[in-house]
This record gives structure tokens, sequence and C-alpha cells, in this order.
């Protein structure tokens, strides 16, 4: 999604693996290992891409590659500055395609961006490749697609933008999610400012522009033909929605089946977008613990969960538990980790469980949700995300409010969404300090575009499904395709919502009008 940013932990809700991919690594227990094909050479020369086998990456990432699957790596050239293409300047895409032994009638690639902005595609790709049964793709689609994963320009292994010191990022999550006195909020204005000029120093505003939706989007076109495919088939979660979108509307007649999944409204100002967002939250959060008054065996902070939370948020700003590794489990690292939870309906139970156990001086349920979801590594490190996510976000706003009105918002908005408003107003302040200049993306219908499948999940906290039917709208052909369930994103929970999604992307078959999916 695009509108959190990293100022403080209200601006972490960004899509990473989540609902979209296996939350564990598979072990292999029950498999037999199907001979993967070889790597097609001749397939190499034919699509313009160098592949080269890549198992180290499956190896890294999950500890082995899934049963029958080849995994090929290689980079496209394109130009750092489309709108420059003659300058010499260029970013080089990093590119995973796997590709299965029971494929049959291949049909062509299915490109695949997880959102963020900041997701490794790549990452994301590699967990699909493990199927259904993990939470992946299932058989019916790697039978008929190479699958293949991309980190955008910035992100992950295509010169990331790294611009954000561990210290700064962890003073970003640790502080008060919505400050009330002046002081503390000057304090984290004062920290975004740090920020945007430490980034403006290592790559100038010209540069930091280059990093925006619209020239990733002419990206995925270059990709498009390294690959050899003369269309793109494309399935985009959360921020991926707003790259394929501005896909659609760059390039209309070279689309063959588009799959946005977790709709971000391009239509939506900055503010909009981060009120919506508000209102998303809210809403997830008020369904966890309508959940837990219900399940009270299987929730330890029953029956008034709100209240638990709120009061281990204001017991934090006082005396916080101390974690194993020395840090202090603050208001804003018990935000992110619910947040965090808040992405799938099982991460409802840990949520419980780590608020629950914050009571006997247990921070460690509180800080595996928050680092899971900010990719801090153990030693203290972080990845690229929130640092490309920093880069995308504030590229692409064109009219991101002062540090006087985000101010004003936070009081509004805290009025109307009592957990979330106030914070995700704050969340906003990078973009009002930012010294990158902007290049934002279009808004308008995909004229000469195919049908496209816009999919919704009722209780969505970061993209709400309010965005479905207007993302959906504003392209002209878009169509509506809902999920009844919790949690980010929908495609492939349910057997109902995969029975769609795939007869659309191997057959061309738009979903039935209005259909609705059952949340089990």
């Amino acid at each position: 999604m695009r509108r959190s940013l990293l100022a403080v932990a209200a601006a972490l809700v960004v899509t990473v693996s989540g609902c979209t991919v296996p939350s564990f690594a598979p072990d292999g227990s029950g498999e037999t290992a199907t001979p993967a094909p070889p790597s097609s050479s001749s397939s190499a020369a034919a699509s313009g891409a160098d592949w080269q086998p890549c198992p180290e990456i499956p190896d890294q990432l999950v500890g082995r590659g899934a049963a029958g699957m080849t995994y090929d790596c290689a980079k496209v050239s394109v130009p750092r500055d489309w709108s420059d293409p003659g300058n010499g300047e260029k970013y080089a895409i990093a590119m995973i395609r796997i590709r299965s032994a029971t494929q049959k009638q291949r049909t062509g690639s299915l490109l695949i961006n997880p959102g963020g902005p900041g997701g490794s595609g790549i990452d994301t790709a590699v967990y699909l490749s493990f199927g259904q049964q993990f939470g992946g793709l299932p058989t019916e689609i790697t039978d008929k697609f190479d699958v293949i994963g991309f980190d955008p320009r910035g992100v992950g292994r295509s010169d990331p933008v790294k611009c954000i010191s561990s210290t700064d990022q962890d003073a970003s999550f640790a502080a008060v999610p919505d400050p009330v006195s002046q002081a503390a909020y000057n304090q984290l204005v004062t920290l975004n400012e740090k920020i945007a000029d430490g980034c403006a120093q290592k790559y100038g505003a010209a540069q930091l522009a280059t990093f925006a939706t619209v020239q990733a989007a002419k990206d995925m076109d270059a990709i498009r033909g390294a690959v050899g495919d003369e269309k793109l088939t494309y399935l985009g979660y959360s921020y991926g929605t707003l790259l394929g979108a501005t896909y659609a509307q760059l390039f209309p007649t070279k689309i063959r089946a588009l799959v946005l999944d977790g709709a971000v409204d391009p239509k939506q100002s900055f503010i909009e977008g981060s009120e919506t967002q508000a209102k998303g939250f809210e809403r997830a959060f008020t369904n966890f613990t309508d959940w837990c008054k219900a399940n009270t065996a299987d929730c330890p902070i029953a029956p008034d969960a709100r209240k638990a939370v709120t009061d281990a948020l204001k017991a934090a700003d006082t005396k916080p538990v101390k974690g194993a590794d020395g840090r202090s489990a603050t208001s804003g690292w018990i935000f992110v980790a619910v947040v965090s939870s808040l992405y799938t309906e099982t991460g409802w139970t840990a949520l419980a469980k780590a608020i629950a156990d914050l009571k006997t001086g247990d921070a460690e349920g509180v800080f595996e949700l928050a680092d899971q979801y900010a990719e801090r590594k153990p030693d203290g490190t972080y990845s690229n995300l929130f640092d490309a996510n920093l880069a995308v976000n504030c590229s692409d706003t064109k009219d991101a409010p002062t540090v006087e009105e985000v101010r004003r918002l936070q009081g509004e908005w805290r009025k109307k969404y009592p957990l979330f408003g106030g914070s995700m107003a704050v969340g906003m302040l990078p973009c009002a300090v930012w010294k990158g200049d902007r290049d934002p993306y279009p808004a308008a219908a995909a004229v000469g575009a195919p049908p496209i499948v816009v999919v919704g999940t009722t209780g969505d906290p970061a993209t709400p499904y309010e965005n479905t039917a207007d993302l959906a709208s504003m392209l002209g052909v878009g169509h509506v395709l809902t999920w009844e369930g919790e949690g980010h994103t929908a495609y492939p929970s349910t057997q109902c919502i995969v029975q769609a999604v795939d007869g659309y992307l191997i057959d061309l078959k738009v979903p039935q009008e209005g259909l609705r999916c059952p949340a089990k």
C-alpha cells in the first residue's frame, strides 16, 4: 500500500509477505521431489533475458526450493529516468523466473508484485512457488505460466535505495505513535527532517524522483519484452494494484490480463488516502475485538481487548517492558505489533498473547510481530523496505500537507478513529518534509485495455474495501470480485477466490459480475 510512511509506527503499514505468501518455510515433509526441467538456453536467447540458475535464492529464503521447480535469475537494464532515456544512466532490475516440471502448453509469464512499495517480488515469487497447500499459487497456474518475480527499482536486489540508518529506524518505530504534546510532536518533525536531509544528500532531489511509480511501471514493460511476452499477465497486491493501474494507463494495448488485489484508489488525495487507511485499520481492530469477545478461550485479553491494548500503550509510555535484546517495548513498538497482526486473521491470536504477556514482563511476542513487519534482523539492521517505501511514496505525492496541517488533522482524526486516526495523520510527516522532486502517477481510464479484475476484501485494514469499486470504475474496464473475509488481500485465500482468479488468468474468463466469495 502506498500511504503509510516511515515517520512513526503508524506509517509502517506496508504489504510484505502477509497473507499473500506462506507464513513459514515448508520443510518438505511428505513431499516427493520431482525433477525440475533444465533451464533452456534457447528460451533465454528468444526472450532477451540472460537467465542463469539461482537455486541459492530459495535456499537463502526457506532452506530449499519447491519440489519440481527451477529457479533462474536475470537482470534487465532500464533508463534511470524514462523521461530522459538517452542520458546513459541505468538501473538494473533483478528478476527471478520459476518454472514447473509439470508445465504444459505454456501460456506465458505471470509477473508478480507484492506491494509495499518496497516489497521484494523475487522473495514473494519464491514463497508462492511452494503451492496452494502453503498459501502459494495453485498448480493450475504454475502449469500454465512461468512465475516472474521482480524487485522494482530501488528495492532489494535492484539498485536498492538506502539512506536511513538503523538507529533512526529504531527511533522511528519506537516513537510515541500519536504524540499529544507539542514538544513530542516537534521531536518527530526533527527526526523526519534528519531522515529527509540524509536521503537528499546521498541521492539528490532529481534522482530521488526516479523511484516513482510511473518509472517502475515503465520498467514493467521492459520486463515484459525481456521475458518474451507479447502482452503482460500480471498479479499485483496492495501497492502493486497502483503499479498495475499505472501500467494499464500507460500501456493499455499491451495487457493480456491484470489481477489487482487489495486496491489503492489513485484518485484520492494524499490526505484522503491516509484517512481511508485510518478508517480501515480502526474497522479491522474492531473486528479483532469482536472476535475476542466471541472466542474468550483463544483470546487472553478478552472480553475487552480494546481496553487491554489501550492500557498497554499507556503503560509503555511510563514503564515499558524490556526485551531480551535490551530494547524497551515502547508504545511505538506495541503499535507496530498491532498493525502487523491486523494483516491476517491468523495474527489475532498472536496479538492477544503478546499483549497479555506484557503484563508478566515478557515483550518477546510484541517484538516478534513488530520485527517481522519492519524486516528488522536479529543484529539490529534492516532491509531497505522502508527506505524504498519512503522514496516511492514521497516521489509519487504532489499534494503532501504541511507540518502544521498534519498537526491539525492529527487532532481531528483522533476523534474519529481513536486508536489509528492520530497516528495515521502523523504518518504523513515524512512527505511533508521530503526534499526530493515529485513525479505523480496518472489517475484516468485505461482506454483500450481489456477487462481487468479488481479484488477486494471486506475486512481489509490497509486497502479498505471501498477502494475496490473506485479503482475498477476509474479504469473503466475494471470488474469487482469480493471476498467477505478478514485481512489484507484475498488471492488465494479460498477456493471460490482461486477459481474466479484462475479462470480469468488462464482462460480470460471474467468473474461473474457482483460475485462475492464467502469468508471460508
